[in-house]
């Protein structure tokens, strides 16, 4: 992509592309409040959407979890070129009752799927490389394997250990467990998408950090003085990454209880960071999921779509 069309006039024009796009979408294919269905996996794979390339494209990167949930809650799946966030109730506190610690153990559940299966999904189409970021340990490709023996998500007929070490090494997985790692990891992706490094070929088309409040948190209003400069910092890049080099950006947060109703954590200075938020709730006692738009560029916040997770 030359300098032309990253232009702040040609991203306008983009974005004006895809709201025209959206609006000439039957409004059946959102779903609204009262709106309420359940989204299953599909029984055939869907090819991979990613539509009109050049200036003025609307491009998609369908995550593949779910494709009846969140990828049509968001009109096709992850933008490229922006950041997404999808939050969910803690797991932490110790006044939380027994109800609510269940609750917020599958949201986190909800979420880690939902990062694996967009990662076993891009790489099983062929779509590109992806760079995974671990905080927590929770990365396994036990589950990877499981995912892609549960749905026919490529295109191809192999056998399955040749299918798993094909998806594997297209996924790059990091473990990292402060700032400063990231910090370190995310200059090392700068520098190799600026010189087209890529991972076998494949360019990294999508990054994921889960969770990356596991990494801010502990450093706003803790021993670091500088703390709220530093997640500043990462969120630059972030954006700078997703826009310069047309990345799907995708992490994880968690809700915090406050004056009022829960609320994505890391404060008002991270608000504004993404592009696109979404809330993952358990309806209780059962295996559905609700996902709320709670901010996005071109829908409207309230939006949500109720679907299930495999167990």
């Amino acid at each position: 992509m030359d300098s032309q069309s990253r232009s702040p006039e040609c991203r306008a024009e983009r974005r004006k592309e895809e709201a025209r796009t959206l609006e000439e979408r039957p409004e059946s294919f959102f779903c609204g409040a009262g709106q309420e269905r359940v989204g299953r996996p599909p029984e055939s794979a869907v090819p991979p959407r990613e539509e009109r390339g050049g200036q003025g494209s609307v491009l998609f990167l369908v995550q593949g979890f779910l494709s009846g949930g969140i990828d049509t809650l968001l009109g096709g799946g992850l933008r490229k070129g922006l950041l997404t966030e999808l939050t969910g109730q803690s797991s932490s506190g110790k006044t939380q009752s027994i109800i609510h610690k269940d609750a917020a153990i599958y949201s986190i559940y909800c979420q880690l799927q939902a990062c694996l299966y967009s990662a076993a999904h891009v790489a099983a189409r062929h779509m590109g490389a992806v760079l995974y970021l671990d905080t927590s340990n929770s990365f396994s490709p036990s589950r990877i394997a499981r995912i892609l023996d549960e749905r026919p998500i490529s295109f191809i007929k192999e056998p399955k250990d040749v299918r798993l070490k094909r998806v594997m090494s297209s996924i790059i997985c990091e473990s990292v467990f402060d700032i400063f790692a990231l910090f370190e990891v995310l200059n090392q992706l700068e520098i190799s998408l600026n010189n087209k490094v890529n991972n076998g070929g494949n360019k990294i088309c999508l990054l994921i950090i889960d969770s990356i409040s596991s990494i801010l948190a502990p450093i706003i209003g803790g021993k670091y003085s500088q703390g709220r400069s530093m997640m500043i910092s990462v969120a630059v890049i972030l954006k700078k990454l997703a826009d310069k080099h047309n990345l799907s950006v995708l992490v994880t947060n968690h809700m915090v209880g406050g004056n009022g109703a829960p609320k994505p954590a890391l404060g008002e200075s991270w608000k504004a960071v993404p592009h696109i938020r979404l809330v993952i709730s358990r309806d209780r006692g059962s295996n559905i999921c609700t996902a709320t738009i709670l901010k996005h560029t071109l829908l409207a916040s309230g939006r949500h779509m109720k679907f299930a997770v495999p167990g």
